[in-house]
């Protein structure tokens, strides 16, 4: 790993989190709270959209070709850059990138009301594609920074615990989401009128508000000490470059089987829900992501003994349990089937918890297998099945990002940012699947994230391995 210096004055990079360090961890949790959210309104964006533009599936799932190309274009934008001037972060600091990044995040969210006043489907597509550009750079700015806040030994647990906070804002969003876009503001859109302007806006307030909260903060500063390399030796590296293809692979299965889920749900072979009720129980699936992550957390820590990390575990995955059955607004009876995914989860991290590829290759098969249960399948139990996976898709990312940087040393930052690039998968493999359900089937189309998650069954089985040191 690079070398990296703390301002004495700001914080320390050893023992406990000082009180700059504190503020700055509360600060991002919050951060990683609201892209969390937000990313996840897509996921109602889609169906609210299909219906006031009479789109097919293909065409409502631009809106994450729109918002993940932006990861994309963003992130290779970044790259090119540092490969001819140097690494931009280490340039403008953590904090000034940060900063940027909720700026351009806020203007993609307020062009969300002239893209509603005028009623075109392009101009949502060029809102959100802004919006994805502002989180492009707090992925590239705010994950690395999470890490080095505390001990390099526990970076993995706080990236975890960063990310547990992001996916709660996945988890309540579609409820809050579905009961603001379905039902409060609902409008009528041949007059002119769709219900995303006023929470659009309110996001919009949100993200610059925290800008010019984290722009008065003292936060620690960090200094690469090594050389920034320029060029494009990082991509001799197999392990990363098998690693970019696991984040593409990752962030496409994930985010397509969130795409289509509430379609899924309102299949008359399956449980034939309308669209407010199916947003709901997609908090399971994104709720899923929070407790495998918070879980994760436990496990990766440092501080504890094997015996209270998994006592803790169970406790917080029960409790996260409730909570999410709660947020959904279904009676703990009725979600049951829930437990027997949690269970799953939590002995997979009891057996093979040590080990980050082991654990992502389980957690990639139990996926394989979960999805061709739901796609030969019907009722209820495939619907279950699916909302299980974001359990298991719970640590992928910091698992993947982790192996994928190991023994990069100077070329980390190079590393980082093709791993943000990958995201690609996000604006690719959707569209894909919606192209498959138009011609094939919803139902059918769900063998898609099937080669996705062999992909990255292969990744954590063997393609982790580092076959070349750095020079």
């Amino acid at each position: 790993m690079a070398s990296i210096s703390v301002n004495s004055t700001s914080g320390t990079s050893q023992g406990a989190p000082s009180g700059g360090q504190l503020q700055a961890q509360i600060s991002l949790f919050s951060l990683f709270f609201m892209w969390g959210f937000i990313t996840c309104l897509n996921d109602i964006l889609i169906p609210y959209l299909r219906g006031v533009f009479t789109l097919t599936i293909f065409q409502a799932t631009l809106v994450q070709f729109a918002f993940f190309g932006a990861y994309f274009l963003g992130a290779l934008f970044y790259f090119l850059f540092s490969v001819r001037f140097g690494d931009p972060i280490n340039r403008i600091g953590y904090k000034n990138g940060i900063i940027i990044g909720l700026v351009v995040a806020g203007a993609g969210c307020f062009l969300f009301y002239p893209a509603a006043i005028f009623l075109q489907y392009g101009l949502f597509l060029g809102a959100l594609f802004c919006l994805g550009l502002g989180l492009t750079m707090l992925q590239i700015a705010a994950n690395p920074y999470v890490a080095l806040l505390g001990r390099p030994e526990s970076a993995s647990s706080r990236l975890n615990l960063a990310q547990g906070f992001n996916s709660f804002g996945t988890t309540i969003a579609p409820v809050i989401g579905g009961f603001f876009i379905f039902q409060y503001f609902v409008t009528d859109a041949s007059a002119g009128e769709v219900a995303v302007k006023i929470p659009y806006i309110v996001l919009a307030s949100l993200f610059w508000l925290l800008a010019v909260v984290i722009f008065f903060i003292k936060l620690p500063k960090f200094a690469n000490e090594d050389v920034i390399e320029k060029g494009a030796k990082v991509l001799g590296f197999s392990h990363l470059r098998g690693g970019i293809f696991a984040i593409f692979a990752y962030v496409g299965a994930e985010v397509a089987i969130g795409s289509l889920l509430i379609n899924f749900m309102g299949l008359e072979n399956i449980t034939g829900l309308e669209e407010g009720a199916a947003s709901k129980l997609l908090s399971f699936y994104w709720g899923g992501a929070m407790i495998g992550r918070f879980m994760g957390a436990i496990m990766m820590s440092d501080k504890s003994t094997a015996g209270k990390k998994l006592v803790g575990m169970f406790a917080l995955g029960v409790a996260g349990y409730a909570i999410v059955s709660l947020i959904a607004g279904v009676d703990f009876m009725d979600s049951l089937p829930y437990l027997i995914g949690l269970a799953l989860n939590y002995v997979i991290f009891m057996i093979f918890g040590a080990h980050p590829n082991k654990v992502l290759a389980a957690f990639s098969l139990s996926a394989i297998v979960l999805l061709l249960i739901a796609v030969f399948m019907n009722g209820a139990i495939s619907m279950w099945v699916l909302l299980f996976i974001g359990l298991f898709n719970s640590i992928m990312w910091s698992n993947i990002f982790t192996l994928a940087i190991k023994d990069l040393g100077r070329y980390t930052s190079q590393g980082s940012s093709l791993l943000v690039m990958a995201v690609l998968g996000g604006a690719v493999v959707p569209p894909v699947q919606g192209l498959l359900a138009d011609e094939f089937g919803i139902q059918m189309s769900f063998l898609l994230p099937v080669v996705c998650y062999i992909y990255l069954f292969y990744y954590g089985w063997k393609g982790y391995e580092v076959k070349q040191k750095g020079t």
